[in-house]
């Protein structure tokens, strides 16, 4: 059989020489299709490759009667309506290691320049000012790197700012000693990092808990005459506050090759001499381009050939009685792990995910990946799903175990989930309940039944009489709405826990005067 690929954007020959080499496949290039021709051509072939500019909406998937695979050259899939792609049963593939070295490079390219005052000195130059007073800059060796998100990236930064004899102090959700000993890096909290780094740069997808995680409050507890690096996602940064800090001295410049508003041509931190940029330059190499453009013509060819693809970033079709007996099961799943994730501090080691009752007779591992992407996903962002779940968590260390019993504890189904630290062990359970839905019923050693849906408050206090009517009073205080209630306790007079659902998600303000009460052990807001 002749598996027909349509590549809708422009890509080098080199980048699909895979699928030139390929005896079964056809190559038809045809760029610059508006969505009615393409979604008129569509339907004659088995793989469509694009890169940012096409739009591969819902109305061109559902008239690709043939289609298999959709590959994207490059990480983002933006572009692509995934859950439709989900829905006809077309995979779809990205490239996310192709750029890894070119961002990485760039980083340290900015670094450095960022350092010496490279491209103020060159300016300068350039209109005729021989200005080496001016210029001075300040040497790398012996200083601290402080990296914040040691994923591929991340690491590969570390690695070359060692080479320049700096010292690497990072932190990421998932850094573990023993990787850290590894990558030979001290570890710490995002405040460890910020406070003892000469040079800060950031590594981390941009989510609501990395939104602004560069703030006002983390300036003002960086040494004076820190210098940082943004080759990641505009909005970590707070720019606001980042402009504020310059000016007032406290930060001695910044590298930017990232904004929260693209293009950002007349930014007003590109008027402070302090500061360096490039337009969104990271994975812009003539060899970053080949290798997306590589990487994912390889797992074109893979899947149409064998049926395998290498990085998938949505869920492979199953067949549909299979599905229509697990699907009432994946909310829960996403959330148990969820909720989970911001009760556990330290980093996960271990995660334990047990079925019981009419879930051992069903296929499972798909609910498991579900599990675990709700307990990553919070922490890697939206490019994190069922497909990839398991393999990043074996990148990053944590084992996965996955059991079934026929004990049920009066229930006709259970799910749990048990995550492992270091220093903890905490889990939760839940079940789907005839005519009301999903359920979690157990927490640790706690029984409940909470709906686990929007703003929840966990508070683990100590069981003494007026406790709840305290909490309440104080949130009525507040005017934050109480839309339900469950209350849990081991042993009369001991540790007990209540799980409110609320009106709205608590702000750290908040949280924080909440956890003032001599009667709270810990306060969690959640969202789920």
């Amino acid at each position: 059989m002749t598996f027909k690929v349509l590549i809708s954007d422009p890509l080098s020959e080199d980048g699909i020489k895979p699928l030139r080499e390929a005896d079964n496949i056809q190559v038809d290039i045809d760029t610059g299709l508006s969505p009615d021709e393409l979604t008129e051509k569509i339907g004659e072939y088995e793989a469509l490759l694009v890169r940012s500019q096409t739009k591969v909406t819902r109305d061109i998937i559902s008239q690709a009667s043939n289609l298999k695979i959709i590959g994207r050259a490059g990480v983002g899939v933006d572009n692509i309506d995934l859950s439709a792609a989900t829905e006809y049963g077309v995979i779809v593939v990205n490239a996310p290691d192709g750029n890894t070295n070119s961002a990485a490079e760039h980083t340290v390219a900015m670094l450095m320049s960022l350092a010496r005052k490279i491209p103020q000195a060159f300016l300068a130059l350039k209109n005729g000012k021989w200005d080496r007073k001016t210029h001075v800059g300040v040497e790398l060796k012996g200083k601290t790197l402080g990296v914040v998100g040691m994923g591929r990236i991340g690491a590969e930064v570390a690695a070359r700012a060692k080479g320049q004899r700096m010292n690497i102090i990072a932190y990421d959700p998932f850094l573990t000693k023993e990787r850290a000993d590894k990558l030979g890096v001290d570890f710490g909290t995002v405040e460890d990092v910020i406070v003892a780094s000469d040079f800060i740069t950031v590594h981390t997808p941009l989510i609501k808990e990395t939104k602004h995680l560069i703030n006002k409050d983390a300036f003002a507890k960086m040494k004076d005459g820190v210098r940082l690096i943004n080759c990641a996602r505009g909005g970590i940064i707070d720019e606001e506050a980042l402009y504020d800090a310059i000016k007032s001295g406290k930060v001695a410049g910044a590298a930017l090759d990232v904004f929260e508003e693209e293009p950002a041509t007349d930014h007003r931190l590109l008027e402070l001499p302090e500061v360096i940029a490039t337009p969104h330059l990271g994975a812009s190499t003539v060899e970053a381009q080949e290798n997306v453009a590589i990487d994912v013509s390889h797992d074109v060819v893979r899947y149409l050939t064998e049926g395998v693809a290498k990085n998938p970033v949505n869920l492979p079709s199953v067949p549909k009685e299979i599905m229509n007996k697990i699907e009432p099961y994946f909310y829960l799943s996403e959330k148990l792990g969820t909720f989970l994730t911001y009760l556990t501090s330290g980093v996960i080691e271990e995660i334990n995910i047990s079925y019981s009752g009419e879930l051992t007779e069903l296929e499972v591992a798909p609910l498991t990946r579900n599990t675990i992407k709700g307990l990553l996903k919070r922490h890697l962002g939206d490019h994190i799903n069922d497909v990839n779940a398991s393999y990043l968590a074996e990148k990053r260390g944590i084992q996965v175990n996955e059991n079934k019993s026929s004990s049920t504890k009066a229930f006709t189904n259970l799910l749990t989930v048990e995550v492992k630290t270091k220093d903890v062990t905490r889990s939760i359970s839940g079940t789907l309940l005839n005519g009301l839905g999903p359920r979690i019923v157990q927490v640790d050693a706690y029984t409940v039944d909470v709906v686990p849906a929007g703003n929840l408050v966990v508070i683990k206090h100590n069981d003494r009489p007026g406790v709840i009517g305290k909490v309440g009073s104080m949130f009525a205080e507040k005017n934050i709405n109480i839309a339900a209630m469950q209350v849990g306790r081991s042993d009369v007079g001991g540790e007990a826990i209540m799980i409110l659902t609320i009106d709205k998600y608590l702000e750290d303000a908040e949280i924080e005067a909440l956890n003032e009460f001599e009667e709270i052990e810990k306060l969690t807001a959640m969202e789920l």
